[in-house]
């Protein structure tokens, strides 16, 4: 489907290289609203003939990722490919003995680059291939690293070229194609990966994922705790005091954020509601 007036084609980056129509286009398809936005873009201005949708399964997700997946990808009239190392990122970094965080994510390296990259090797000549990535213009100063992340292929990022759209603007555009976006910006977070518990966000994001799905923190919580008890004093997040950095694990998070919400349900509370 073309473009509607309110979301107008970009301008394309000029890349040298065979005709157009020898390409193969690949978009790195995480399930995240720009993925799906920049799939739009390209299918706009080349079509779908060899248009790939590139997605690694970190079986981590949430399930409503793969939902919008196969709904957008059925939008667009191309079938996904999903490639896969098999474990989880717990998984790896028990083998890694390592607990990813928001520096060092072996998680990503593992599950998601290298399977994607063992596809690219085998199935697209970086000759004939553009890869796409679906970082938008407000995080720009990350592509000269992707790029050079992703050499020999080039890479190309649609919603970093004109016009520029902001993520609401962007849920807003499938919705008026008719698909319901990932149910993980509604629930209040940035990114759709890693069912919310991703070990590259801060303590905001893992205090937010403990107030709309406790559940998942507490799994989180359990895991990190197990790779504490092989590991030794470590953990996902880290805090300073007193100059000095040190873990902050999960669990004590989690009592901190527990403490300062026991007022609201407290004797103080239970007599107000009394006299109320």
């Amino acid at each position: 489907m073309a473009m509607t007036a309110s979301h107008p084609q970009p301008t394309p980056t000029a890349l040298p290289g065979p005709p157009t129509d020898e390409l193969l286009h690949v978009v790195q398809f995480s399930g995240g609203i720009g993925s799906w936005a920049t799939a739009m873009r390209i299918k706009a201005e080349y079509g779908t003939d060899r248009l790939v949708l590139l997605a690694a399964d970190t079986k981590a997700e949430d399930p409503d990722l793969w939902r919008f997946v196969g709904d957008a990808a059925a939008h667009l009239g191309v079938t996904p490919v999903i490639v896969a190392d098999g474990r989880t990122p717990w998984q790896v970094f028990a083998d890694q003995r390592f607990i990813g965080n928001s520096r060092i994510a072996p998680c990503s390296r593992i599950l998601k680059q290298k399977p994607c990259r063992d596809w690219l090797t085998a199935n697209a000549d970086p000759a004939t291939t553009i890869l796409y990535v679906g970082i938008d213009w407000s995080e720009q100063l990350r592509t000269p690293g992707i790029e050079r992340g992703w050499k020999p292929w080039a890479v190309r990022f649609p919603m970093c070229e004109p016009p520029d759209l902001t993520k609401a603007q962007m849920l807003d555009w499938a919705r008026a194609e008719g698909i319901e976006p990932p149910r993980a910006y509604a629930n209040g977070f940035a990114h759709n990966n890693c069912f919310g518990a991703c070990v590259r966000a801060g303590q905001q994001q893992w205090r937010h994922l403990l107030q709309v799905a406790p559940e998942r923190f507490a799994a989180a919580e359990a895991e990190e705790e197990h790779l504490r008890d092989e590991l030794g004093d470590v953990a996902i997040l880290r805090e300073r005091r007193n100059g000095v950095s040190r873990p902050l694990p999960l669990r004590e998070l989690r009592r901190r954020a527990t403490a300062n919400a026991a007022p609201e349900h407290g004797p103080s509370a239970a007599a107000a509601n009394r006299s109320a």
